[in-house]
């Protein structure tokens, strides 16, 4: 079990540690709401309590790059708020090998912890999972980077039903689908487009379906669509279909592990298009034993790029790096998180609530403050509102490896 568990007496070390420190930013301030005019002063929440955050991902395991990213990304804004004061929480993290399974034995084991709020789980599959739990329980559920609508439910797309309580910090998969055909037809980046994708991955087939109505509306000409499956790993009839028919870009609406063999396939038959990826593929620069070379100038979507050089970004890597012990940088996954916690934390003090309050109350409040049409948060990953359905809305950053690093296209 991984537990963050921090005492009113680790908070008073850690502000008298850090007192004066430039790299850690407090709570106050990274929210507007309808409830509280921008003169309102601050609500000083620091004599009720501590909210008992829960976080659910993998840490162990294949997708662990995803589930350790998301667990520090949100220590890192725990430690911020706790060191501001106005809202102190504590943060319990399960691991749960991104499995629905082993899912809801981590959210069982929060619930006896007596999990207020939940943030998390960080992949799809998991999240469905949980997510039908806490609807049911009431208990408030903010995920960094699980993006099928299946999450959430009530949308077009979905058979699940709606599930008022749960919300994302990540694009939905259809906009991620949408948002990179728009971006590749403004940037003029190909003109004969190959679609790989995961035929049996909810994330990927979410992406493709929408990234080919949306090639279609926008007349792109799409000469190469293969697909694949969990356990793939010979990929050359999908990259010799898109070589043999003259695709210069290839789209590839997937997670990095999977991306790599495509890679590494491309380059075995001398094949040198653009790729093209979305948010699942951030992390495969750190991916054990993986060429990074073979990632050179692929190109994806992402709500965050570690090398931008704004003083919120700088302070969030540095202390990123620091609490990890880690000379890597944070991914989107990490940032995601990260804007999870300010963002609950933004809400809390907007609808002054205390940490007294049953999860069931908080839920409610949450629920009406996250759906306020004046409720936004200015974060790492953009400034987010938020639908009735528990979408997010902001904006997407074109990024691109060179020499080894993110880069930002735009």
């Amino acid at each position: 079990m991984n537990n963050f568990d921090v005492s009113r007496r680790s908070f008073l070390k850690l502000s008298g540690a850090l007192a004066g420190s430039s790299l850690l930013v407090g709570c106050g301030g990274s929210g507007n709401s309808g409830n509280s005019g921008d003169d309102a002063p601050a609500t000083d929440l620091s004599d009720a309590g501590i909210f008992k955050i829960g976080g659910i991902g993998p840490t162990t395991g294949a997708a662990a790059i995803y589930g350790n990213a998301t667990k520090f990304g949100a220590q890192v804004a725990v430690n911020e708020c706790n060191l501001n004061g106005n809202v102190l929480m504590e943060l319990n993290w399960q691991d749960d090998e991104h499995d629905p399974e082993k899912s809801i034995n981590a959210y069982n084991t929060l619930k006896d912890w007596n999990m207020q709020i939940l943030v998390g789980t960080t992949t799809t599959k998991p999240c469905v999972a949980v997510s039908a739990e806490t609807n049911a329980d009431r208990i408030f559920q903010l995920t960094p980077s699980a993006s099928s609508v299946d999450v959430i439910g009530g949308v077009e797309g979905t058979n699940e039903p709606a599930k008022d309580n749960v919300f994302q910090m990540c694009f939905t998969d259809p906009n991620q689908g949408i948002a990179s055909a728009q971006y590749i037809s403004q940037q003029a980046l190909g003109t004969k487009i190959a679609v790989i994708y995961n035929n049996a991955d909810a994330y990927s087939t979410g992406i493709y379906n929408k990234f080919m109505e949306e090639a279609a509306t926008l007349s792109l000409e799409v000469v190469s669509e293969t697909t694949f499956t969990d356990d793939t790993v010979d990929f050359s009839v999908q990259v010799g279909d898109a070589k043999s028919k003259g695709a210069d870009l290839v789209f590839l609406p997937m997670y990095y592990t999977p991306a790599s063999l495509i890679l590494a396939e491309a380059q075995k038959q001398s094949y040198t298009p653009k790729f093209f990826g979305v948010d699942g593929m951030d992390g495969i620069l750190t991916l054990e034993g993986f060429d990074t070379s073979l990632a050179e100038g692929v190109m994806l979507l992402t709500p965050f790029v570690a090398s931008a050089e704004d003083d919120a970004t700088k302070a969030f890597v540095a202390s990123y790096k620091e609490l990890t012990g880690k000379d890597e940088d944070p991914n989107q996954f990490a940032a995601d998180a990260y804007d999870c916690v300010k963002a609950i934390a933004a809400a809390i003090e907007a609808a002054v609530l205390t940490a007294d309050m049953s999860a069931a109350d908080l839920c409610e409040k949450l629920i009406a403050q996250f759906t306020d049409p004046n409720f936004s948060v200015e974060g790492l990953t953009g400034t987010a509102t938020w639908s009735a359905t528990g979408e997010v809305s902001k904006s997407p950053k074109g990024m691109i490896i060179q020499n080894g690093v993110y880069v930002a296209m735009d």
